[in-house]
């Protein structure tokens, strides 16, 4: 197997944005894939006259970003691809932007329509839209509930006070309040379709709640048909409130990027670990002057602090200063929590200290029949202790696994200390 077989066989079988590059390190093509092993193996298996042969031909370097999702994948990279333009995503474009939903309020009839340019004038802009399929069909909702007119004529009531069309399709067919006939004054349809906004800004909980109700109950009275139309504007509502965040991203952020995801390959490869350590949960005591125990756990995701699941923990079992117990206690606990409710489980557990946090952390895990490696980070000689491996690991100051590890050290240290401080501070006061 050469050197190229064997880093394609590397790379994880996880959502993310790849960045092709030539020989001297320009980007020459982004893309994005549910799954980046299978994805990136493609080009090499290509066929002859397909595109891919083009950029394999002058490709000498793949860098990839992990991501939580498909859909976080395609945001990266239509936001790398805007801002860097790589020569061969210019070459091939397709120009499919995102779409927007234009409400032409300023209009004395407004009504809807889709665009891909978002300029100032006057209108108002939702979006834009990554999957379109259901916002369109909730368009055709919105159009049909509010009676809102969907054709394209350009309809004032100064003109129509001068010549009225004869007929409309969509007012017999009860679709529109047809002002293209003169039935009805701009003040009143405003006043009928007042509510679009709200539908389009997305603000529709006590809506979506209903339709949940009336789609159970359809569906236990047998009502499939029925019940499959409500769960299409269901998804078509969550997809309205669903809009792509479009912000910058700086060549720092982008070599941030590919860093970490470096990072999280190193440590799979220096530990030997079977999975891609995509999610690692670092754990620390704390119980300063041996009173309030406590103990925290931080939360990384793909080399980033996922703070929203960040955890506290006043340690319940033990007493007085025992960092063993305590440690058994909290993973215990937090393991414990994950198994019942049945959520996504961490790739690696990092504890502070040494073996004796290990075997504490471990012995809870056996308990709980819960299989996920652990490992430790010594302060003092930066060596990274191995359940069930007798020599520690040790990695130049400069690894990119290493300094991953020590931000997750100090980050659940951080949080630790920040807790029991603020404890203190209550019993205090």
């Amino acid at each position: 197997m050469n050197i190229v077989d064997y880093k394609l066989r590397q790379i994880p079988k996880l959502p993310g944005v790849y960045i092709m590059r030539d020989g001297i390190g320009n980007i020459i093509y982004i893309g994005k894939a549910i799954n980046l092993k299978d994805r990136i193996m493609s080009y090499f298996n290509a066929n002859i006259n397909s595109k891919a042969t083009a950029i394999i031909a002058v490709m000498q370097r793949v860098d990839y970003i992990l991501c939580i999702s498909e859909r976080e994948a395609l945001i990266i990279e239509r936001q790398l691809i805007n801002k860097i333009k790589p020569f061969f995503n210019s070459m091939w474009k397709d120009d499919k932007s995102y779409l927007y939903v234009k409400f032409l309020i300023n209009e004395d009839f407004p009504r809807l329509i889709f665009t891909r340019k978002k300029i100032k004038d006057g209108a108002l802009y939702f979006g834009p839209y990554p999957k379109f399929f259901y916002v369109k069909k909730f368009m055709r909702w919105i159009v049909r509930l509010f009676k809102i007119r969907s054709c394209e004529m350009d309809i004032s009531e100064k003109s129509l006070s001068k010549k009225k069309n004869k007929s409309c399709l969509y007012y017999h067919t009860e679709m529109c309040y047809a002002p293209c006939l003169g039935k009805i004054t701009s003040k009143d349809y405003k006043e009928k379709i007042k509510n679009v906004k709200l539908f389009l800004s997305g603000r529709l909980k006590k809506l979506e709640n209903e339709w949940k109700n009336r789609m159970f109950s359809l569906s236990k009275n047998l009502c499939y048909e029925e019940a499959k139309e409500i769960r299409d504007r269901l998804y078509a509502l969550q997809n309205i409130s669903e809009k792509v965040m479009i912000t910058e991203i700086t060549q720092d952020e982008l070599d941030q990027f590919v860093r970490k995801t470096e990072s999280i390959s190193e440590l799979k490869n220096v530990l030997g670990l079977k999975y891609m350590p995509t999610i690692i949960e670092g754990f620390d005591n704390s119980n300063m002057q041996g009173t309030n125990a406590v103990a925290s756990m931080v939360r990384f995701q793909n080399g980033i602090a996922d703070k929203k699941n960040y955890r506290k923990f006043k340690i319940k079992t033990v007493i007085g200063i025992d960092d063993y117990s305590s440690m058994r206690e909290v993973v215990f606990r937090r393991y414990c929590y994950l198994t019942k409710k049945n959520k996504e489980m961490p790739n690696l557990i990092l504890v502070d200290g040494g073996k004796g946090q290990i075997d504490a952390a471990m012995n809870a895990l056996k308990k709980l029949k819960v299989q996920i490696p652990v490992i430790s980070l010594a302060k003092k000689d930066e060596k990274i202790f191995v359940a069930n491996r007798r020599e520690p690991v040790v990695l130049s100051r400069h690894s990119l696994a290493l300094r991953l590890l020590q931000s997750i050290r100090d980050e659940s240290h951080r949080f630790a200390i920040l807790y029991h401080r603020k404890l203190r501070e209550k019993i205090e006061n």
